[in-house]
């Protein structure tokens, strides 16, 4: 019976396929390896713990800089400060009235500048004129005559030595000086009127310290009439965007139409303050003339043309501190 049962089994077939163990599916890599198998919502490759990040986590580490040790910040170097009397070499060489002091910086820089025997290169070196002997192309340097420059500036004017878009300047408007000077204060392009020059320097930061309450006078004329309010609160003050005004000294000269002519007088000097104070009043400046500094006016002055200061109008313009 057993072997009857034997001989009716079926006979096993050779070419029948074996049953293959699965195995996850590889990705060939782009250099032709393979890569470990993906997880659906985790990165392919395995954190240094043994886990799984997500795709999001493995994209951030890849994205994350090495963090560099930080370092020592460097101490800063201590300012040196100016004693009294001391000033910066390029301003004592155009002080002198050998130049501007762009100029003044370039020569430094090109090593025609000795200081007690020694060649320099920093034009912001400290320097006690009445103590240190600088020399120029190797002759001493020697301050040149005072000069007292005034000049009926015009319109359309830079108030300085060079402009590198070819502009024109105040100094297109000096001839025949026998030393540089400088501008003593300033006026805007578009403003015209008295600007004093000078290569004495004590002169000049006197006469533009506002401690020294030197009043600077000019003709406004005005883009509308202006009311008498509005002319009080120019009087008292108006508020500006670098703090309100001191009082100034306000006349109305006339009403001409639609426009006011005023005369404003100021003891300080802020950057187109006359232009900002009318703007404060809800005007605009149309033309603007400096017509006095001091007790200097412009009286037969023409237009463009320069004269020197006179040894009263001189006198008059160095007042003591705090005289208003």
């Amino acid at each position: 019976m057993k072997r009857d049962a034997e001989e009716n089994q079926p006979p096993e077939r050779e070419d029948r396929p074996k049953a293959k163990t699965l195995r996850p599916r590889l990705n060939v890599g782009p250099r032709g390896g393979e890569e470990r198998p993906r997880r659906s919502g985790f990165a392919a490759k395995a954190p240094r713990d043994g886990g799984f990040r997500t795709k999001f986590e493995a994209k951030a580490d890849r994205n994350e800089k090495p963090q560099k040790s930080p370092r020592k910040a460097a101490k800063p170097e201590p300012k040196v400060e100016a004693k009294g009397g001391q000033k910066t070499l390029e301003r004592v060489l155009s002080k002198a009235g050998m130049g501007s002091r762009t100029e003044a910086r370039s020569w430094v820089h090109g090593g025609r500048v000795k200081v007690n025997g020694k060649t320099v290169e920093n034009p912001d070196m400290w320097i006690d004129f009445d103590r240190d002997k600088i020399e120029f192309d190797g002759a001493p340097l020697a301050a040149k005559d005072k000069l007292y420059i005034l000049l009926y500036k015009p319109a359309g004017y830079l108030t300085t030595y060079k402009d590198p878009e070819g502009r024109k300047t105040v100094y297109d408007l000096l001839t025949e000086l026998p030393s540089f000077v400088g501008t003593v204060g300033r006026l805007d392009e578009d403003s015209s009127g008295l600007l004093i020059l000078s290569n004495d320097n004590q002169f000049a930061e006197r006469l533009t310290n506002p401690d020294y309450h030197v009043p600077k006078t000019y003709l406004v004329k005005c883009s509308k009439l202006i009311s008498d309010e509005s002319i009080e609160a120019l009087r008292k003050g108006v508020e500006l965007n670098d703090g309100p005004t001191k009082p100034a000294e306000v006349v109305r000269v006339r009403d001409q139409g639609t426009k006011t002519f005023l005369e404003i007088t100021l003891r300080e000097g802020r950057n187109r303050q006359v232009r900002r104070m009318i703007e404060a009043i809800g005007s605009k400046v149309l033309k603007l003339v400096r017509t006095r500094i001091g007790n200097v006016a412009i009286g037969d002055l023409a237009c463009g043309k320069w004269r020197k200061l006179t040894a009263p109008e001189i006198a008059s313009l160095n007042p003591k501190r705090g005289r208003a």
